[in-house]
């Protein structure tokens, strides 16, 4: 079975983009050889790239339009399966890209399916819809020691408590941790 894995950077306070949007300058804190190296090794370990419809916006403004500062992974961000969840646009120009309004459908029929990794990146508003369907297996976040002190909160608030069980906290030599968490289903 294919599993479903939420990549995100968040601040030590929670926010993964700073007060305007795709304000993501905090991750220059955390960049480095050793997030470089987990951003390729992504690309060999994803069946499939999923995103919110902003997510999708902002990533595919960037990638079709990178230069090829890093060729392995601007192709494989350009090359891969995309999913979108979205309402409001029905297609995608964007290489290899789908949108869909039942994303809960999908992802659980990718789930149910063998395959690699489906990788969910950015899109804080769907993983919280996924994590409510239980329909995430793995979270990894990259906690950057940054205090933005406001900004977009990756967690959204309300919900039920959701108690999740580490299965790795892995220090970067410039003090951003990745902490992976399985959400207990």
């Amino acid at each position: 079975m294919a599993r479903v894995i939420v990549w995100n950077l968040v601040t030590l306070d929670g926010y993964f983009e700073g007060t305007e949007k795709w304000d993501l300058s905090f991750h220059n804190d955390a960049w480095g050889e050793e997030l470089d190296a987990l951003s390729k090794e992504f690309g060999k370990r994803a069946q499939c790239l999923v995103f919110g419809r902003v997510t999708h916006d902002g990533m595919k403004a960037y990638w079709t339009s990178a230069t090829a500062e890093d060729g392995e992974v601007t192709r494989y961000m350009n090359a891969l399966p995309k999913l979108v969840a979205s309402r409001t646009i029905t297609s995608s120009d964007w290489n290899n890209t789908r949108v869909t309004a039942d994303i809960a459908g999908e992802i659980a029929r990718l789930r149910a399916a063998p395959g690699k990794d489906v990788l969910i990146f950015g899109s804080a508003q769907l993983c919280d819809a996924l994590l409510r369907e239980k329909q995430i297996d793995e979270l990894m976040l990259a906690v950057v020691p940054v205090r933005l002190g406001a900004g977009t909160l990756f967690f959204k608030p309300g919900g039920e408590r959701q108690r999740l069980d580490l299965l790795e906290s892995r220090p970067l030599e410039n003090g951003t941790v990745i902490l992976r968490y399985a959400p207990r289903i």
